[in-house]
């Protein structure tokens, strides 16, 4: 089950929780983030607000499965509020220009469910930008990570070179979205869209 959700209106939500509970076992306890955690258990910061979007893929019995946060970039954003010293042009933003943060795939996830649950939250990405007039994404990324979207088929490339912020190496990119994105994930090998069930949240 995929969810598309805001937090204005989802807020008490239990996939809403599990996602912030997720966050907070990946980017805090195993890749060792400096960020804020809520009551011990859950990742939020400041981009948690009302204008944030939320693709939550889960069980049906709401069991957290992967996750990522979608920020328009005609407000504050990553890229622009922390990270725009790696970008060598023009930070992309507008209407049509939204910002990946917090892809989370769950630790409890074996290998091969791992590679599902990020192909289709991958397809649901597309998804969301195709039905919403999105034509951009942009985000900010560890090498390792960033080598992976760069292979995914998608047209997609890095807006400057790999630096040092804070002690962390990081890259920006960005990731332009078109009719034909899903056959060139196809022709990449990133599962079928027909895998990818979506469901609106009530």
């Amino acid at each position: 089950m995929l969810r598309d959700v805001q937090f204005k209106t989802q807020a008490a939500d239990a996939a809403m929780r599990a996602m912030f509970e997720a966050r907070k076992k990946v980017f805090v306890d195993l890749l060792q983030w400096d960020l804020p955690v809520l009551a011990g258990r859950y990742e939020l910061d400041q981009f948690d607000n009302p204008d944030a979007h939320y693709l939550i893929l889960s069980e049906t019995d709401g069991t957290h499965l992967a996750s990522a946060r979608l920020l328009p970039t005609t407000g504050p954003h990553l890229l622009d509020s922390h990270f725009a010293d790696l970008t060598d042009e023009p930070i992309p933003h507008g209407p049509t220009v939204y910002e990946i943060t917090r892809f989370c795939l769950d630790r409890s996830l074996t290998a091969v469910q791992r590679r599902e649950a990020r192909d289709r939250l991958v397809r649901s990405l597309v998804d969301f930008a195709l039905e919403n007039r999105i034509t951009t994404y942009t985000g900010v990324a560890e090498p390792a990570w960033l080598r992976q979207i760069l292979t995914f088929g998608w047209s997609a490339r890095a807006l400057g070179a790999v630096r040092s912020i804070n002690g962390m190496l990081l890259a920006a990119l960005r990731i332009e979205i078109a009719t034909d994105t899903h056959a060139r994930l196809d022709r990449a090998g990133i599962i079928g869209r027909h895998a990818c069930l979506r469901a609106e949240a009530a």
